[in-house]
C-alpha cells in the first residue's frame, strides 16, 4: 500500500497505553489529507473521544472516486499500533448487503432454479431432527431477504447468538456450524405466518448462505469472492475468526468490557471476552461474519452507482434489489408506503426525486459499523473496534454526524485514491 500525505501518529509507551485517555490522543492516518475534508476528521475524532473508542476507519467516495480514506486511533492498544486506512474490521451486519447481492447474482446464474418466490427450504439440503412448523414449507427466498420469513427474536431468541445451547441440544462440539443451527431451527416453531410480519432475522440470512451453497455447489465464501468481490478487485475481504490469536493480518483488535461463557470449550477457557471467547463469528458468515476495510466497502457500494454499468448485476437485478417489497417489509398496516423500508439486504429511504438513500448498520461485541449510499453520489463506510462503553451515548449517532460532515464540505478534492489502496 502506498501512503500519501501520511500524518504522524502520537506514540505512547507500553505503560501509557494501558491508561491512555483517547479523548486527548487520537492519531489520524490519511491516504491523502485535505483541508476541505477536515469536517470528517472533526466528526470522527469528537465522536470517538466522547465514547472512548480506541480505533476507527472511514472511507468516502464521490461520484465513483475515492476522495477520503483514513484511520483513526488504535488498532491494538497494547502494541500501540495505529489504524491504517485499509485496516480490516469485523463488519457485522454489513454482511447482509453482501449476501443480498450474492442472492441476486445466484438468481441470474440459475434462473430456472431460484427466484424470489421459490420456497427456501426446497433449496437447502438439510434434514431436521424433529418435526417442525409445517409453515416452513411456505417460506420463500424473498421473505428471507426481506425479514418476513416468520422468525422474531424479540418473541423467542436469536439462534445465531446461542451457539453453546444449540451445540448441547444437538450433542455436538461448540460452536455449531450454520447447517447445525438450521437443523436445530427446523424443529422450532415460527413466531408468525411467513410474509405476515416484518422482524429482523439474522437466521434468515444464515439460510440464504446455505441456499447459495446448495444451488451453486460452492462454499458461500467462495461464491461471494468469485461472483461479487472478484469482479470489483476486492481481495482482502474474508470471513472472520473469533479468537484473538486467529485474527487476520491487518485486522484490528476488538474491545468490549463484558465477559461471558466461552463458546470455544476446546480452547480450555470457561469464560472470556464477549469480543473473542464468548463469540462465534464463523457460523455468522452470511449474516454477520465478514471482515473488510472501509475502502473495500465503499468500492462495493460504488458498484451500484450506475446500474447500467454495474460489473456484478444486470440493471434489472439492481432495480429488484432496491425495490420496495410488497407486504409488511414495505408498507404500513393501512397500506401506506413506509417512509423507509428494508429491501434485498439494504435499508432504503426514497428522497422524493426518483432517487433514494441506501444503508445498513451493524454491531457485535467489540464492533460498530455503518455503510451509506447517499442519493447525491456520496458513499461512505465507517468502522469502529468498539460498540459499547459507559458513556451512555448511542453509536448510531455516527450517521447524522457524517451527514453533517458531508454537508459542511464546500470544495471537494478532484483526486481519486483507488490506486493508492
Amino acid at each position: 500500500m502506498r501512503l500519501i500525505g501520511l500524518m504522524p501518529a502520537v506514540m505512547l509507551s507500553a505503560a501509557q497505553a494501558d491508561f491512555v485517555d483517547w479523548r486527548t490522543t487520537i492519531p489520524i492516518t490519511h491516504l491523502r489529507a485535505s483541508e476541505a475534508l477536515k469536517p470528517f476528521d472533526a466528526q470522527m475524532t469528537s465522536f470517538m473521544a466522547a465514547r472512548n473508542i480506541p480505533g476507527g476507519a472511514l472511507a468516502v467516495s464521490r461520484n465513483g472516486k475515492l476522495v477520503l480514506a483514513a484511520g483513526y486511533g488504535y488498532a491494538d492498544v497494547e502494541a500501540q499500533e495505529t489504524v491504517s486506512p485499509t485496516s480490516l474490521f469485523r463488519i457485522a451486519s454489513l454482511s447482509k448487503p453482501i449476501t443480498g447481492v450474492a442472492i441476486m447474482r445466484l438468481m441470474e446464474l440459475y434462473p430456472d432454479r431460484v427466484s424470489l418466490g421459490t420456497p427456501a427450504f426446497s433449496l437447502v439440503q438439510i434434514q431436521a431432527d424433529a418435526a417442525g412448523d409445517p409453515r416452513l414449507s411456505q417460506v420463500t427466498v424473498g421473505q428471507l431477504l426481506y425479514h418476513t420469513g416468520g422468525w422474531d427474536r424479540g418473541r423467542s431468541f436469536d439462534p445465531m447468538g446461542r451457539p453453546r445451547q444449540i451445540s448441547e441440544a444437538l450433542g455436538i462440539p461448540s460452536p455449531p456450524g450454520p447447517r447445525d443451527i438450521i437443523r436445530y431451527m427446523l424443529g422450532q416453531p415460527l413466531e408468525f405466518a411467513p410474509g405476515a410480519e416484518h422482524a429482523y432475522s439474522n437466521f434468515g440470512y444464515c439460510v440464504l448462505g446455505r441456499i447459495i451453497e446448495d444451488v451453486s455447489g460452492r462454499p458461500y465464501e467462495q461464491f461471494v469472492k468469485d461472483e461479487v468481490l472478484g469482479p470489483l478487485s476486492i481481495t482482502t475481504m474474508r470471513i472472520g475468526r473469533s479468537l484473538r490469536e486467529n485474527l487476520a493480518p491487518g485486522e484490528v483488535c476488538y474491545y468490549d468490557p463484558r465477559n461471558g461463557r466461552s463458546v470455544w470449550p476446546a480452547s480450555g477457557a470457561e469464560e472470556g471476552s464477549l469480543a473473542y471467547e464468548a463469540l462465534a463469528i464463523e457460523p455468522m458468515d452470511s449474516h454477520g461474519g465478514w471482515i473488510a476495510s472501509a475502502v473495500d466497502l465503499v468500492k462495493f457500494a460504488c458498484a451500484f452507482d450506475g446500474a447500467e454499468h454495474c460489473p456484478i448485476l444486470t440493471p434489472e437485478s439492481v432495480a429488484v434489489m432496491f425495490a420496495r417489497p410488497e407486504g409488511p417489509a414495505g408498507y404500513e398496516a393501512d397500506g401506506a408506503p413506509q417512509a423507509a423500508y428494508y429491501a434485498g439486504g439494504w435499508s432504503v429511504r426514497p428522497t422524493g426525486d426518483g432517487r433514494a438513500n441506501h444503508w445498513h448498520a451493524g454491531g457485535l461485541p467489540g464492533t460498530s459499523t455503518l455503510l451509506v449510499r447517499r442519493s447525491d453520489g456520496l458513499n461512505w463506510a465507517v468502522l469502529f473496534n468498539q460498540g459499547l462503553d459507559d458513556s451512555g451515548l448511542e453509536y448510531g449517532d455516527i450517521d447524522p454526524a457524517l451527514h453533517r460532515a458531508a454537508n459542511a464540505v464546500n470544495d471537494w478534492p478532484d483526486w481519486d485514491l483507488w490506486e493508492a489502496t
